[in-house]
This record gives structure tokens, sequence and C-alpha cells, in this order.
């Protein structure tokens, strides 16, 4: 796991498949999704890096239920205590109560989900607090939950209005370039989740996928759907 300063208050966790961040309050501390199942100690000792201690993490924001993102979740809130908040559409498949649906993968992302190297069962977890879009959590100034339905049927992003910053989860990505993420259970509908976050104000973007974006975040998110950007 390699650890990223993007701002003073905020770290990425980069791991061989997918992210997760830290962004760090003088009282607290919340991570934003925590990597595939085994990944907890490495994101105790990243904490404890940044001269922090890992019960300082009083939530986890889980964006989606997919592995690479849930798996050390259920390991991080009994090492630390931290509550763990996900969408209310998401809650039955983190709790391990239903299974998640699969993707519906188009025809040139059947490669690509073949060269993903496969991940361990996300353990289950108890939802502490089960989100809606519009709801604010109580990080970096204020952090907005933004429904993104598409990816999955309750995929977030959250947006920091005060700071400029947003985490897409998997709604987006920047592998190589801008994009609408892959990998949908509903493309179609993940595209309109993706138009409503180009729309945001943001400088920083936060990709569960790819390098993050420090400037002119959601500018490019909107490039990235000109006809051109396709051509």
């Amino acid at each position: 796991m390699e650890i990223i300063e993007l701002l003073p208050t905020l770290h990425m966790l980069s791991f061989p498949v997918g992210s997760a961040y830290l962004w760090s309050d003088d009282d607290a501390l919340t991570l934003v999704d925590s990597g595939a199942a085994g990944c907890a100690d490495d994101i105790a000792g990243a904490v404890r890096e940044l001269g922090r201690d890992p019960g300082d993490i009083r939530q986890i924001v889980l964006t989606h239920f997919h592995e690479d993102h849930t798996g050390g979740a259920a390991a991080l809130r009994a090492m630390t205590g931290a509550a763990v908040l996900a969408h209310r559409l998401e809650a039955p498949v983190v709790s391990g109560a239903v299974a998640g649906p699969p993707p519906v993968l188009r025809d040139w992302e059947v490669p690509i989900r073949a060269s993903v190297p496969a991940l361990p069962p996300a353990p289950p977890v108890t939802v502490d607090r089960e989100l809606e879009d519009g709801d604010t959590l109580d990080f970096g100034g204020g952090a907005e939950v933004v429904w993104t339905p598409g990816h999955t049927d309750g995929s977030i992003a959250v947006h920091l209005p005060g700071p400029g910053v947003l985490f897409t989860g998997d709604t987006a990505a920047n592998v190589g370039r801008t994009m609408p993420g892959v990998f949908h259970t509903d493309p179609d509908r993940a595209l309109a989740s993706y138009r409503r976050l180009a729309a945001l104000d943001a400088g920083v973007v936060c990709f569960g996928h790819g390098d993050p974006l420090l400037s002119g975040g959601c500018e490019a998110l909107r490039a990235a759907l000109a006809p051109e950007a396709h051509g």
C-alpha cells in the first residue's frame, strides 16, 4: 500500500486494486472506502505513520458494496469502533443479508474484467448509519452525500463543498484518462449519475480507480462528456 498526500488534510491509500481516502479533521479521521479484505492492518499502520491513532477513525464511509471498497471495513470497525456508513440500498449487501447483483458487462468491458485480479470476498459488516441522497456528514466542514445509482443501486459519491473535494466511488475513473467508470449494474443510469457529478464544483476529484485530479477536477469530468473526447 502507498500513502500519497493530496492535501494536508487528505491522503490517498493506494492498493494493488483501487484506493481508499483518509480525511483528517483536528478531532477525528474519516475513511472513505476501506480496501480489500486484509487491508485493515495496513490502513492502521498508515494512520500511525501520519502521526494519528487508529482509534481516531470515527467513521468509514462506503461508496458501494464491491469487495475492493468494503473488504477492510469489518476489521477496522472491530479495531477502532468506527461507525460504518453506506446508502440505504447498499446496507443489506454490505451486512451480508443479501447478495449484490453482478455487473452488466458491455462487450468491450469483458476483456478488461478478465484482467482484474480476483479479490477475497468482503466480510459482512454492520452498517451503523444508512444514508440517503442529500444527507450531511460531519467531516471536512460538512460533506454532502450524492446518490449515484448505476454502478450499483446504492452507490454514492461524497462532496465537500468547503474545500472543493469530490469522492466519486466507481461512478467515474481516471485510468489513462478521465472517464465514466466501468462494470455497472445499469450503464445508462450510471452515465446519468456521472453527469450529475460532472455538474458539481470541485477542484480535487478522488476516484476509486486511477489517479486523483488535484485541480480542475469537475471540469475534467465535464470535458470527458464532450463528443471530441471519444473520437
